[in-house]
């Protein structure tokens, strides 16, 4: 049995294999994943966006960033040290010498495969002739060529070298480890060990108990979960928050906290140019003392916030500042949402406090719009497009254009809008033309079901009500001089109004007296009588008195409208008795004809009847098996297209925003919700939309309402980079009565006699076979 051998590699040619193979599984991912991407496809990008977003702060520091930034040169200097580590190992590793080579015995004879036995014997002649010790040759040469020899004469050799690659028969197996045996050798026992114990005791201890200590302090979304409990503990404390208290627990993040986070920084001349601003704003309760309201880095981020709503001025050092604070807003305003939603489905699960209202979670929306774009919440939506400045709103707000947001302005001819931008020269128009195109225009369509339901149109109380809504982003060039949709998705301030009106309607007025109300009841049912007889009269149902019930009918009718006419003017007394007279005369021939029908239709056998309603129950049936498969199809896309989006990962780079005063590039991103406004209540929790870029659908879920009964939500769609972009759009509820659930259902009840008779049958068939088995015979 062959033995095994394990063994250094003196030689070191081993080890050069591994290393070459390490180098090379480093160095080619690290390639594709970290090469530098074409500089000229980004600045290509850039040129693009230069003509709508050149003006922008953002994109003035992405040029300054591509010519001054030496990070991609690094990276290619070390990729291209370590291709050629790489490249310099291979060479060497092509260089070795062979050491395990097949054993061939012709080769070390000098001879062709398949020579003869004669051509052998004197090959090897001459060879001992040449390498015999004796005649002073290689001892080591001459014993080569004598085991060849053996190899090609002697049968036992011939047969191991065959079958094992030796004459010698099978040896032992030998492992070569791929390290060097110095590494192994005494001397170095120490130095190797010491190696060793610092590599794998101390640096990977420090290394991974950093990187633990430092991730076990931020969620998913790389906030801090000091800071997500500090919102939560506000937000639970004040469900009713204004836009200033919600900028104060805003700013007091722990992310602007030097001591919980190093790019946060309190420099020496925050003493003097933090006070300086405080008393510009003028609006900064400096004496609050609740913390961490009261603290320096709260304070220091709060007044550059609100500088930065004001559009103020400040030093360049606090202006470093400034942009750290505005580009972690976002994100910082996307978790107190978050945590705003998980209070409201605690509250709505558990109880026991009060929930966030709906204006808290609207306003952290509005208050992104408002640092992305860099503008207080009083201010107009026109001061987001390029030039404009508040003393130009009064040519925008005159009494002959009244224009007030985006909408307005998109809907002028362009005639009227240069008229009414006359200010701007003609290059700024055409500038101000294209920021206002590339802004977004939504159309928000919904769709009301119950999925997994029999109905999936009715809506139960207690069901799972999913509204999906289909979301089709176009550019504001595509709706120039156009008229705005007729689809009833309006602005917040155009729903606003439309619910006081309908409040205002629905209330009773107390000055009202109680006889014009029977006034206006009067009016109602005269009108709803003068439609009774302008509508034609329904097909009668097959009965016995059909023509005297007709007649009935129509004599009503005909006396309430004589009636009512009679009470009015007794002019009208003569027409309404003709009129009466040629009614019922109408109505008696009508009734004569309906009874010749059914006479007629009597006179029909009862088979022809039974086929006609057999014919209608097929017709029938036909129908409804034609409505299941519709559903049953496109209950079957939905699940696939459910189905896809899960699996499918959708890239959030949708459309750059237009903010002059942000300072990093950001996309259009969408908050999608549905809210009872009357209540002030979330109905659905907002849904983040990242990767509209065209079109998107999106499916909301809600439970519908334990009563029975109307109610009025809206679905509500904000921007959460623009403002007065936002849309509403109402949404109708109607909820019927959950259906009872059977106990037993009618098709589980097999009764006894059935299963007697399936019995009988069994049993009769049974003697029937026996009985043809006998007649066979």
């Amino acid at each position: 049995m062959a033995g095994q051998q394990f063994q250094y590699d003196d030689s070191g040619n081993t080890f050069f294999y591994f290393l070459t193979s390490f180098v090379g599984l480093i160095v080619i991912p690290a390639t594709y994943y970290l090469w530098p991407r074409d500089q000229n496809a980004e600045q290509l990008r850039l040129k693009s966006l230069r003509r709508v977003h050149g003006r922008c702060l953002w994109y003035r520091l992405r040029l300054m960033k591509s010519q001054q930034s030496i990070v991609p040169t690094l990276k290619k200097a070390a990729l291209l040290f370590g291709w050629a580590v790489f490249l310099l190992l291979a060479y060497k590793v092509s260089k070795l010498d062979r050491e395990y080579q097949e054993y061939n015995p012709y080769e070390v004879l000098n001879l062709d495969p398949g020579a003869s036995l004669s051509e052998i014997k004197k090959q090897y002649r001459v060879l001992s002739l040449k390498y015999h010790p004796d005649k002073g040759g290689d001892e080591a040469t001459f014993m080569r060529i004598a085991k060849a020899y053996a190899a090609l004469t002697n049968e036992q050799s011939r047969q191991n070298w065959e079958q094992y690659g030796n004459p010698d028969g099978p040896g032992a197996t030998s492992f070569g480890i791929a390290l060097p045996a110095w590494i192994v050798d005494q001397k170095n026992s120490m130095l190797v060990l010491l190696v060793y114990g610092l590599a794998f005791m101390v640096i990977l201890p420090v290394v991974v108990g950093t990187w633990w200590y430092r991730s076990i302090r931020y969620s998913g979304d790389q906030i801090l979960i000091n800071t997500t409990q500090l919102f939560m503990h506000f937000m639970y404390k004040t469900p009713n928050m204004n836009m200033k208290r919600l900028a104060m627990v805003l700013t007091a993040a722990f992310e602007f906290d030097p001591r919980s986070n190093k790019e946060a920084t309190i420099r020496p001349t925050d003493n003097i140019e933090v006070p300086q601003l405080i008393r510009e704003l003028g609006n900064i309760n400096v004496k609050k003392k609740e913390p961490p309201f009261c603290y320096p880095y709260s304070l220091k981020a709060r007044v550059l916030v609100l500088a930065h709503l004001a559009r103020m001025d400040v030093s360049e050092e606090l202006e470093e500042d400034q942009r750290f604070v505005v580009r972690k807003s976002p994100a910082l305003l996307q978790e107190m949402i978050n945590v705003g939603c998980q209070l409201t489905m605690m509250a709505n699960s558990r109880g026991g406090f009060h929930a966030p209202r709906l204006v808290t979670i609207e306003n952290c929306m509005k208050l992104t719009q408002m640092i992305v774009q860099g503008l207080q919440e009083s201010k107009s939506p026109l001061l987001q497009l390029p030039h404009f400045e508040e003393e130009h709103l009064r040519y925008c707000i005159s009494k002959k254009y009244k224009v007030r947001s985006l909408q307005d302005l998109v809907s002028l001819k362009d005639s009227d809008r240069r008229s009414m931008l006359r200010f701007l020269g003609e290059e700024k128009y055409d500038e101000v033309m294209a920021v206002l195109g590339s802004f977004p225009h939504i159309t928000m369509d919904t769709k009301l079901q119950v999925l997994d339901d029999e109905d999936s149109n009715n809506i139960t109380a207690g069901s799972i009500v999913t509204v999906t809504v289909t979301l089709t982003r176009k550019r504001m060039s595509e709706v120039f001089e156009k008229e705005q949709d007729s689809t009833p998705c309006l602005t917040e301030e155009a729903a606003a109004t439309d619910e006081a009106a309908d409040s205002s309607k629905t209330k009773t007025k107390v000055w009202q007296n109680k006889s014009k109300a029977a006034k206006k009841t009067a009016k109602s049912k005269k009108k709803k009588l003068t439609k009774k007889k302008a509508t034609p009269a329904p097909a009668k149902t097959k009965q016995a008195n059909g023509n005297v019930a007709g007649n009935e009918v129509v004599v009503a009718a005909a006396t309430t409208t004589a009636a009512a006419a009679a009470a009015t003017t007794t002019t009208t007394t003569t027409t309404a008795a003709v009129v009466v007279k040629e009614e019922e005369e109408e109505a008696s021939d009508k009734g004569s004809e309906s009874d010749e029908a059914e006479a007629e239709a009597n006179k029909d056998s009862p088979s022809e009847r039974d086929e006609d309603s057999d014919k209608q129950s097929d017709t029938e049936v036909d129908e409804m098996a034609g409505d299941d498969e519709e559903e049953w199809e496109a209950l079957q896309q939905s699940i696939q297209r459910r189905e896809r989006a899960l699996l499918e990962t959708k890239s959030k780079v949708t459309h750059p925003v237009y903010s002059l005063y942000f300072p990093e590039e950001k996309h259009e991103w969408w908050w999608l919700y549905i809210a009872d406004r009357r209540d002030q209540t979330l109905v659905s929790m907002p849904y983040h939309v990242c990767t509209l870029k065209d079109t998107e659908e999106v499916e909301l879920k809600f439970p519908a309402p334990s009563k029975t009964g109307n109610y009025q939500y809206s679905v509500i769609l904000r921007s959460d980079s623009f403002l007065g972009l936002d849309q509403i759009k109402p949404l109708k509820l109607e909820v019927h009565e959950a259906k009872a659930m059977l106990d037993n259902h009618p098709q589980w009840d097999i009764p006894d006699t059935e299963e007697e008779d399936e019995e009988q049958e069994d049993s009769d068939g049974i003697e029937e076979s026996e009985d043809d088995e006998e007649d066979n015979d």
